[in-house]
């Protein structure tokens, strides 16, 4: 079972191999393949985690860490309560624009990675409601039911997750992001 602490070189296994994986998926490689790619070797590999579905599924919880700290650091960064909804939403489309239809195809169908993904979608709601209840306490937005507002996002952010909106309207799941964070605060403000 591989450690929590990372040495320099896994860190940056796990950083490449999180590159490779967003931009070309993983139902189609193999462990040998991945560590032809990644230039290592597959004992390398399982010191990241123990078998191929475990390797995939840290990959796709590092990527969402990261993600999120990227997030949080832009909102913290924020005052305005309509400027932090669109900076949250904002910058969820940018942390999700270098991820391929591929990658979140194949996540989609791989329920330990598809877990991580609604996790992380459940916790983007839960960050959206927050910051419009933060706005109508703070004055910046109209009274809302900001749960609701939270489950209308959430709905759709599940919808963009599995590629419906990009279906039905030709918007990359990034550009859909950005198309919430507009409805969202034009709908709740003053």
């Amino acid at each position: 079972m591989p450690s929590t602490r990372r040495t320099a070189r896994q860190a940056d296994l796990l950083e490449r191999l999180v590159a490779l994986l967003a931009a070309e998926g993983f139902s189609a490689f193999t462990l040998d393949d991945l560590a032809e790619r990644l230039r290592c070797s597959k004992t390398t590999l399982y010191q990241l985690a123990g078998s191929k579905q475990d390797l995939v599924r840290e990959a796709v919880k590092h990527y969402f860490r990261g993600a999120t700290e990227a997030v949080e650091k832009r909102v913290a960064e924020t005052v305005d309560p309509a400027d932090r909804v669109r900076v949250y939403l904002n910058t969820v489309a940018e942390q999700l624009r270098p991820l391929s239809r591929t990658f979140l195809d194949d996540m989609a169908d791989f329920p330990p990675a598809r877990d991580v993904y609604e996790s992380n979608t459940r916790l983007a709601a839960d960050r959206v409601r927050q910051l419009i209840a933060e706005g109508v306490r703070a004055g910046a937005f109209r009274e809302v039911h900001a749960a609701f507002v939270g489950e209308v996002a959430a709905a759709t952010m599940r919808q963009i997750r599995l590629g419906e909106v990009a279906a039905r309207t030709g918007l990359s799941d990034s550009e859909a992001y950005a198309q919430l964070a507009s409805l969202i605060v034009h709908a709740v403000s003053s």
